[in-house]
């Protein structure tokens, strides 16, 4: 980690933006503050938010590598900490048989041989012999590096145990070798898409930053920073409208990525003017359900023209509104129910929905403020220690 990644706030909301992310004062703080404090990040928040894009843009800014580590059900610890080499290590016993012959040649018994050959453990359960994973490879890469841990909220409670001990000691201990430390601190950002509740102890580990849909003025700032080609005038309304759409009680609500994804296509298409129809017709852009289209397709008049009258065949399921029924689950409050399934530690289907609205938080809207800048001395870099045989 190096003290002149970023100068200050300020200049950690610029880099971010030369890359092509737009942070607001509050994200580019937490990024600033990891940078000084030697620090973990942990994002949470709807899925298509950012997260992930975060880590990819700090390692483009720092010009650090990016060592990702996607989680998911059932991953156990060899595929994000180090396995050893099965295959290398056998091609070296075939290679050395006459030598390891010579080594058990004058043996009397059995016992002897195999005493002999234990002895012989360290060779094969060295360093020549292991192969790093991304944690691993993370804390003994000489080079500075970015590493991103990807939805840790997908991996089982065990793995996250093993991240217990590289988040605070900045170490791995491996039983066979010993206990290996980091050179240079990695920035490591963490994401999760509340799938379930981590644990207290990851969390205090790290610091700690919730990432919400951005403001309507950032979210078009972004639609404009990607060159989709639309003109300004219909990427406002295309934001209004995505903006509608996130309100009303979708299973998945649009992220960023399709707002610029849905302001692409009716580049392409040359639309001049959104009306229902187009939109209605590229709706499955940002709409990833059957039962989303058919809300949205219901909403999309209204999101047009807020004095539309909705027709009754507006819908496509055969019959109109307003005669005695609702739809699945009754005529409810599509933000707070929504904003119900974003509750931590969910495992319903609905978990990708949309962004939880806190108490007491901003509005949609409204802008947030970063808090003070506060300057703070980093940790020293350790240097890479080997222990003889620590075991675990």
């Amino acid at each position: 980690m190096t003290d002149d990644d970023f100068a200050d706030v300020a200049a950690t909301k610029d880099q971010l933006a030369e890359f092509g992310y737009l942070s607001d004062d509050r994200l580019a703080t937490t990024v600033f503050l990891q940078s000084r404090l030697g620090k973990p990040l942990l994002l949470e928040g709807p899925a298509g938010v950012g997260k992930t894009q975060l880590a990819t843009t700090l390692a483009q800014a720092t010009g650090r590598r990016l060592l990702r580590l996607q989680c998911y059900e059932g991953q156990d610890e060899s595929k994000a900490l180090y396995e050893w080499d099965y295959g290398k290590q056998l091609l070296y016993t075939q290679i050395l048989r006459e030598k390891i012959g010579q080594v058990v040649e004058d043996a009397v018994d059995l016992n002897e041989a195999v005493e002999r050959i234990a002895k012989q453990d360290s060779v094969f359960f060295s360093e020549r012999f292991l192969a790093p994973r991304p944690l691993l490879e993370a804390i003994t890469s000489e080079q500075p590096v970015v590493l991103l841990i990807d939805e840790v909220d997908r991996a089982d409670e065990a793995l996250e145990a093993v991240l217990l001990e590289l988040l605070s000691e900045w170490q791995i201990s491996i039983p066979e070798i010993g206990t290996v430390t980091a050179k240079v601190l990695p920035y490591v950002v963490l994401t999760s898409n509340n799938t379930r509740d981590l644990s207290a102890a990851l969390k205090r580990r790290c610091l700690h930053m919730f990432l919400d849909y951005p403001t309507a003025e950032r979210e078009l700032a972004i639609v404009r920073s990607k060159d989709t080609g639309l003109p300004e005038a219909l990427a406002v309304r295309l934001v209004e409208i995505v903006r509608g759409l996130r309100e009303l009680e979708l299973r998945k609500a649009p992220s960023i990525s399709e707002t610029i994804d849905w302001a692409r296509t009716l580049a392409v298409l040359g639309v001049s003017e959104l009306d229902g129809e187009v939109l209605g017709q590229t709706l499955n852009v940002v709409v990833k359900y059957e039962r989303d289209l058919r809300r949205a397709t219901e909403a999309l008049p209204r999101l047009v023209d807020p004095n539309a009258t909705v027709p009754d065949s507006v819908g496509g399921h055969g019959h109109g509104h307003g005669h005695g029924h609702s739809h699945d689950d009754g005529d409810v409050d599509g933000r707070a129910k929504r904003a119900a399934k974003d509750e931590p530690g969910r495992h319903d289907e609905n978990y990708y929905g949309a962004p939880r609205r806190r108490a007491g938080g901003p509005h949609l809207g409204q802008r947030r403020e970063g808090p003070a800048v506060v300057r703070a001395r980093r940790p020293q870099a350790a240097g890479v220690t080997t222990a003889p045989r620590g075991g675990r």
